[in-house]
């Protein structure tokens, strides 16, 4: 889909801290992939080119000092509810790293995607998305690019769709009803991914830009947005947010894994635990990790005329 270029307010002030300052950007037009790219273009890609995705291998102890050898396998994050209640603060209460899991395998190594060749591909990293971006000729979104096309048009709305999260009791994106992790009402239709065209586009007529899956972008994460230029002539043009060595974890100092912005939201994200389905939100991820709930989307900056 053609995303026209303009000036919008980028970020939110209301919500989580990283999202702080809004702020003003413009960026140019491009075009931008209708949904997240899905299992069967995926499975196209990997058929085409014998890509081995980073869950398909195993670590190399140098790149993780310090853990256990017996630890270091091939696999995934994830998302398994707990039987009872838990920590909040801890999010490996939910979350595990699971041998055999894979974009073929999103829940393990008993699971598969016969019948999801329409949902989104899961459990990819940053250089599987990219990898697959350079095979089309496209490229991955900026944070701003990314953003832009969420709001639809809506500039300053709190959703893709408007102020409104469920507007007349209707879900316009998939998220998480009920009290998260223990309990998925699904009353959006679903409790783990989605078709990716299950629930209506936006005003760009581009599908799932809220819910469903996070969405990897090209930017390296920060965790504050820039402020406003003190001049109007002065607001950035075609942003490309973050330094790289700004954008590793200070909690784990021993393990160096940059991170990128992840925008969008998932099908995990729930009003008392992560309210994160907003064009706004952003969240920190290493370009080496893939879940369960991650996939992405390309773009292409070539004029409307070509």
């Amino acid at each position: 889909m053609w995303i026209p270029g303009g000036t919008f307010r980028m970020g939110s002030d209301r919500h989580y801290p990283e999202e702080a300052p809004s702020h003003r950007v413009t960026v140019d037009g491009f075009w931008i992939d209708r949904t997240p790219v899905t299992n069967r273009q995926f499975k196209e890609f990997v058929r085409a080119t014998g890509h081995v995705t980073l869950a398909e291998i195993p670590p190399d102890p140098k790149d993780y000092p310090g853990a256990l050898p017996h630890m270091l396998y091939a696999g995934s994050l994830v998302f398994t509810s707990p039987r009872q209640p838990v920590d909040l603060r801890n999010w490996a209460e939910w979350w595990s790293f699971m041998k055999g899991a894979d974009w073929r395998h999103p829940y393990g190594p008993k699971t598969n995607i016969n019948v999801h060749d329409n949902h989104p591909v899961v459990h990819v990293s940053y250089p599987d998305a990219l990898a697959y971006a350079k095979w089309t000729g496209k490229d991955l979104p900026t944070e701003a690019e990314w953003e832009f096309a969420a709001r639809g048009g809506l500039d300053g709305a709190e959703f893709a769709w408007g102020d409104e999260f469920t507007p007349g009791g209707t879900h316009l994106a998939n998220t998480w009803q009920g009290e998260f992790p223990l309990q998925n009402l699904g009353q959006d239709g679903f409790e783990r991914t989605s078709p990716v065209t299950a629930f209506p586009p936006n005003g760009y007529g581009v599908h799932d830009m809220i819910g469903n899956v996070w969405e990897w972008t090209s930017d390296w994460y920060s965790p504050k947005n820039e402020a406003d230029a003190p001049k109007a002539c002065c607001i950035p043009e075609n942003p490309r947010g973050g330094l790289e060595d700004q954008s590793y974890d200070s909690c784990q100092p021993n393990i160096r894994i940059p991170r990128k912005v992840l925008k969008g939201g998932s099908h995990l994200c729930a009003p008392n635990y992560c309210r994160r389905y907003r064009p706004a939100a952003r969240h920190a991820e290493p370009i080496d990790t893939s879940t369960s709930h991650v996939g992405f989307r390309c773009v292409t900056r070539k004029l409307a005329t070509q």
